[in-house]
């Protein structure tokens, strides 16, 4: 379960202040994958942030009574200084998890190579979110956070990233942000809406396309 309470986030951008979140209180349960909906600029990245705990909120607070992910295929936070494989140390320290197991699995399916003991500084940014969607595969979660589901690499690698990705769903749940409601459609079964600073909740992800249509078609 994730629960935000009196949740306010602002930001600034232009020298304007906009309200992210106002005091908003909603419950997401466990065994529903929700699909977050939201015109351009409304702030589903920085919820999905702040739900991972990358950044925090202005007032209230996020209770999560679940494992819950960085967002999926984020390499924002890799240590340009260390290796791919220090990188993925550090992570399994900081989740309690096997160090060996998780190198060995990220090594195999980053498939990049003598590049894994080098600098992530040196990574191109495809080889930064391979890294990073295998890193974010290697460790179980109840929650995968995912912002505009992205695969990089040939058609194999591909195939491979989607294939892990629906398995891992069998046993959790994810808070997808997509600008295709069919990928929406494809993965979620509630929805999320978020509007002028207030997050409303559907049942079902039929409904809050719906509401996100009428919303894009009002302004």
């Amino acid at each position: 379960m994730i629960r935000l309470e009196d949740a306010t986030k602002y930001a600034r951008a232009k020298g304007i202040n906009k309200t992210i979140l106002d005091r908003v209180n909603l419950v997401m349960p466990r065994g529903k994958s929700v699909g977050l909906l939201g015109r351009n600029g409304a702030g589903k990245s920085t919820l999905l942030r702040l739900i991972a705990g990358t950044i925090q909120l202005d007032g209230g607070r996020i209770v999560r009574r679940a494992k819950v992910s960085w967002p999926l295929g984020f390499a924002g936070s890799f240590q340009g200084s260390m290796t791919g494989e220090q990188n993925v140390r550090f992570v399994a320290r900081i989740y309690g998890v096997d160090t060996e197991q998780l190198v060995d699995y990220v090594a195999d399916f980053a498939d990049l190579g003598p590049f894994f003991r080098a600098p992530t500084s040196t990574y191109s940014s495809g080889m930064k979110a391979r890294l990073a969607f295998g890193l974010s595969m290697g460790v179980n979660f109840d929650y995968y956070l995912v912002d505009e589901i992205t695969a990089v690499g040939d058609a194999n690698f591909k195939a491979k990233c989607k294939a892990v990705f629906e398995d891992r769903l069998q046993d959790s749940d994810v808070v997808m942000v997509s600008h295709s409601t069919s990928t929406i459609r494809d993965y979620c079964d509630t929805g999320i809406v978020l509007e002028d600073g207030k997050l409303t909740y559907y049942e079902d992800v039929e409904h809050a396309i719906e509401a996100h249509d009428r919303n894009m078609r009002m302004k």
